[in-house]
């Protein structure tokens, strides 16, 4: 072999990316979802301490109606922006920001449906450290895990949307969209833990 060949190939070898690489903004993504996680995990297990311990936990819920409805949107806001991530990598850039925008929509619909639940508690007595029903701690654990949820639903939506213009206008590509993706399919998972402990196991008699 020709020490031109040597060279040739060495400069391949050095522009080809590792077999498993992941994409530094992908890999930011990860990085933050798990620490994320640790932060959700924290509040949910020392919310779950606290409930076990304080024999006079408030159960204030009468109907996982409006949670349920809640729920609903937030699953098929995931499934459009699979929908859109899909449109996004064939090539379809209409389509992409379409679904994209309907994920937005849908994640503004939770926000309005969560907040509507907030002012109706409110409205029944619930503080941050009071309530008409028993434990003070009450309040101040369910609207620290919803809050902090729904300041993650929040900035997802800006996200979205901020992406989904400027992927349309040719800034960003499908990976972008990909990315943004996987913190919404975050914010979606945590909600499912966040039904079970807080809701449904507060739910009236």
């Amino acid at each position: 072999m020709s020490h031109a060949d040597l060279t040739l190939e060495g400069y391949s070898a050095a522009i080809m990316p590792p077999a498993f690489s992941i994409p530094a903004k992908k890999m930011a993504m990860w990085l933050f979802i798990i620490a994320d996680s640790a932060t959700f995990a924290a509040c949910l297990v020392a919310y779950g301490y606290l409930r076990v311990a304080d024999a006079h936990w408030p159960r204030p819920f009468h109907s996982i109606t409006n949670v349920a409805i809640m729920t609903v949107i937030l699953v098929t806001s995931s499934l459009t922006m699979l929908f859109g991530i899909d449109a996004a990598k064939a090539g379809d850039k209409a389509k992409a920001v379409r679904w994209t925008m309907i994920t937005a929509a849908g994640g503004i619909l939770f926000a309005l449906l969560h907040i509507r639940e907030w002012l109706g508690l409110i409205d029944e007595g619930m503080r941050l450290f009071q309530n008409p029903w028993g434990s003070a701690l009450f309040g101040a654990s369910f609207f620290s895990i919803t809050g902090l949820h729904l300041l993650h639903v929040t900035g997802g939506v800006i996200a979205l949307i901020v992406v989904g213009i400027r992927y349309k206008g040719g800034r960003y590509n499908s990976d972008d969209l990909e990315i943004t993706g996987l913190y919404w399919h975050f914010v979606d998972l945590v909600w499912m833990f966040v039904v079970p402990l807080v809701y449904l196991l507060n739910l009236s008699h």
